[in-house]
């Protein structure tokens, strides 16, 4: 007599090969499988939940459990199809506003000197008018004895002077008072000019901050020799930058309403200035202001700037991290079609913002997206 126990035994090891079999792999097992197998393949199918492990099925969906998707961080959103502004890309580059920015130039060719605190640093905080080095002038041996010539001239013409007014002092009254008057003020010129050129020779010129601010650029060490309108200081105030940017295209009809750009740290919002009407590189300049609230961007950062515009576009705005590339170079999303299901759709989608696109192709109204860990699905095999 068989015994039942083994018996038992025997058929449920059979059972758990044959859904093995039907489950590994991408091959094909629906001409040699027995009706067994297929149900029991279609039966995992429908019901995945019985595994705790994220795997790919055979139509190319993901089973993801739900405790794997709270390990992944996976966040989705509901696709709102509407009317979206049109955004176009600009390439723009962070400016000093020229209303809250300045240059600190040498006025003639010199030496420049530290003061007592030395020369200021890059984003040290200085006041309007505060010292911020000197310029000795340095002339060469020909215009000094230029110099030291006019100085003698004019100290002989002086002594003539002095003489002249002390002379008339003793004969006063018996020369005009009008003459006695010309010789002094001839004599008090000759010494204001003697003055002016000796201390041309040696006084330093004083290079004070423009504005207040801080020191974006410093061109300027102790002892260096400039020449005349070289630019040794660039004091700007952080609070107020602007943004230019090169539309090389013509904008749509209505022009741009506003504009964002993405940095490191977050997104810039942008206020629309004005555009100018002179081309640069055969593209128009447009203006824009950076709004307080930001992250910090340095003069001279080239960034992308997304300007929106008065033109409409259909479709559903959706996270930057929400689109992905697919092994073909497609680009596509994740769409959450039941508790532990997604599917990858190709879409169709063009510039919203600096953190959002809009899809204009692809999703349908109501459908729920992969927002955040988008990217960490692809990697389930």
């Amino acid at each position: 007599m068989k015994n039942p126990h083994l018996a038992l035994m025997a058929g449920s090891a059979l059972l758990v090969l044959t859904g093995h079999a039907g489950a590994h792999g991408d091959e094909d097992h629906s001409q040699s499988a027995p009706p067994a197998a297929i149900a029991t393949v279609t039966t995992a199918a429908a019901m995945p939940g019985t595994s705790t492990a994220p795997q790919r099925l055979e139509d190319g969906s993901l089973f993801v459990p739900k405790a794997v998707q709270r390990q992944l961080g996976l966040r989705t959103r509901v696709a709102v199809v509407q009317e979206l502004a049109v955004t176009v890309e600009l390439a723009g580059t962070v400016v000093a506003d020229a209303r809250a920015g300045g240059l600190v130039q040498a006025g003639q060719a010199g030496r420049v000197e530290a003061t007592g605190a030395g020369l200021p640093v890059l984003g040290q905080a200085v006041r309007k008018g505060e010292l911020l080095a000197q310029l000795r002038p340095v002339l060469s041996s020909m215009e000094r004895g230029s110099n030291l010539a006019q100085i003698a001239e004019i100290a002989a013409q002086l002594a003539i002077a002095e003489r002249k007014v002390a002379r008339y002092a003793q004969l006063e009254g018996a020369v005009p008072q009008a003459t006695i008057d010309a010789t002094r003020l001839e004599r008090d010129a000759l010494r204001q000019r003697r003055s002016a050129l000796g201390s041309g020779l040696n006084q330093a010129e004083a290079l004070r901050a423009p504005i207040s601010g801080v020191v974006s650029a410093a061109h300027a060490v102790a002892g260096q020799v400039v020449d005349a309108k070289d630019v040794l200081f660039e004091v700007i105030d952080p609070a107020r930058l602007s943004v230019e940017a090169l539309a090389y295209d013509p904008l749509p009809a209505g022009g741009v309403t506003r504009a964002s750009a993405a940095v490191p740290g977050g997104a810039l919002d942008l206020a629309y200035v004005g555009s100018g009407r002179q081309l640069r590189e055969q593209a128009q300049v447009l203006l824009f202001r950076v709004q307080p609230g930001g992250p910090a961007v340095a003069v001279g950062q080239p960034l992308t700037v997304l300007a929106t515009t008065a033109a409409r576009v259909h479709g559903a705005a959706v996270p930057r991290g929400a689109l992905v590339k697919t092994s073909t170079g497609e680009t596509a999303v994740w769409v959450h079609t039941a508790a532990e299901r997604f599917v990858q759709r190709p879409v169709t989608a063009q510039a919203l913002g600096a953190l959002e696109l809009a899809v204009t192709q692809g999703l349908a109204q109501g459908e729920r997206v992969v927002t955040d860990g988008a990217a960490l699905l692809a990697q389930v095999r």
